[in-house]
């Protein structure tokens, strides 16, 4: 089939700035599809106005009734760079699209700030979480964030003050490419509350004080980066346990018996794509887990506050499992190795003898890999120092193939 949807970009400068082409598109489709904004700045067109609704999928049975005539789908900027294209594209094959972008809010504002596009982090915050942004908040990073709405660059600059990041210079860019365009910079510790357009994008550039609350990139973090009541896979454990693990790109881990939530936090935090659903029985370490993955930057960890392995079922399919307690429980083990995918990994920790001799059974059966981890941490005695062991951790991961 002909490409008969067009999705155009389209600026605060309007149809004027749209090309030859583009304009052609528009004037030839018998249906333009837009939010108000969007519909608006094209002018007028022959073709039927049809504004986004809310939800927007309520306009998808309108547009796929006219598949074969052209439609038109206006956009801001770049529609496949945080905007609607790939929404469009699980209803509509590719070849029976044509998309014409324009400038992205992220190119705009670090063409008017001077910034290499390829040096910032670019992060959308619209509908969104703020807290996502936290994992990007590295010394001397430079930072642009599409904003929710007029309220996100003072929540940011109140953000950064409380991580101790107050020094760090926002600029607020209103509006871009349109007569209404302006740029307002400042440090985020001495924000000042003003009118603020709604479509606005802002450009960070972190200072961090000594002692700022920064992520490190690194699996393992400090111990007490995490709120916990000591059910907490420890931090030399935890690096190993996420080696063992081997996060990659878009993969899915059940974080079995979670605890404080630390290993579906760091699993989720080696990419922004990765997912992560942490199981826990009780209600306060459930909302535990919840304000650590908030604090740490990965908001949308799902949470299951329930007993496996009753709260398993359901569960979206798994490319890694790890057990940290309750894998003796009747049943765990079993499932959450048929629920794996090929290639999926399975990671259990026991400290206790009878979950050591359940590895054991297992190792023997299934094979993978048995070691066992101790870590011995320096500590006072009267004048001099001794090293004082932890409990022993066996570890035994299996990849199923």
């Amino acid at each position: 089939m002909r490409p008969w949807l067009s999705l155009i970009g389209i600026g605060e400068d309007g149809i004027e700035a749209l090309s030859p082409a583009a304009k052609r598109l528009i004037a030839g489709a018998e249906l333009v599809v837009g939010g108000k904004r969007h519909l608006a700045l094209a002018g007028q067109f022959p073709g039927e106005p049809l504004p986004w609704p809310s939800p927007l999928a309520d306009a998808f049975p309108t547009i796929l009734e006219r598949r074969g005539h052209p439609v038109a789908v206006l956009a801001s900027g770049d529609p496949f760079f945080h905007g609607v294209g790939a929404t469009l594209t699980r209803k509509v094959d590719p070849d029976e699209m044509i998309c014409l972008p324009a400038p992205s809010a992220f190119s705009l504002a670090a063409a008017r700030l001077g910034w290499a596009q390829q040096d910032c982090a670019l992060i959308s915050l619209h509908g969104h979480a703020l807290e996502r942004i936290i994992p990007h908040l590295q010394p001397k990073a430079r930072i642009l964030a599409l904003s929710w709405d007029e309220t996100t660059p003072q929540k940011l600059a109140a953000l950064l003050t409380s991580r101790r990041m107050g020094g760090s210079q926002l600029v607020v860019c209103e509006a871009m490419g349109g007569p209404r365009e302006r740029l307002t910079r400042m440090r985020a510790d001495a924000f000042a509350p003003a009118p603020i357009h709604a479509l606005n994008t802002v450009g960070i550039e972190i200072v961090a004080e000594p002692g700022a609350d920064i992520v490190p990139s690194a699996s393992g973090l400090p111990d007490e980066m995490f709120e916990h009541d000591g059910q907490i896979t420890k931090r030399d454990i935890r690096a190993a346990t996420l080696a063992a693990l081997a996060p990659r790109l878009g993969e899915t881990l059940w974080d079995v018996g979670a605890g404080s939530g630390s290993i579906g936090i760091e699993w989720m935090l080696r990419h922004p794509q990765n997912h992560a659903v942490a199981i826990e029985a009780k209600p306060e370490r459930a909302a535990r887990i919840a304000r650590n993955a908030a604090s740490l930057g990965v908001p949308h960890l799902a949470i299951v506050e329930g007993e496996a392995p009753a709260a398993l079922a359901g569960l979206p399919q798994p490319d890694a499992v790890f057990i940290g307690g309750g894998a003796s429980r009747g049943g765990v083990l079993d499932i959450a190795w048929n629920a794996l995918s090929q290639g999926g990994r399975l990671v259990v920790n026991a400290v206790t003898l009878e979950t050591q001799a359940e590895l054991i059974r297992r190792y023997e059966s299934l094979g993978g890999e048995l070691v066992t981890l101790q870590i011995a941490v320096a500590e006072p005695l009267g004048g001099f120092h001794k090293f004082r062991p932890a409990l022993p951790v066996m570890r035994w991961t299996a990849v199923k193939r």
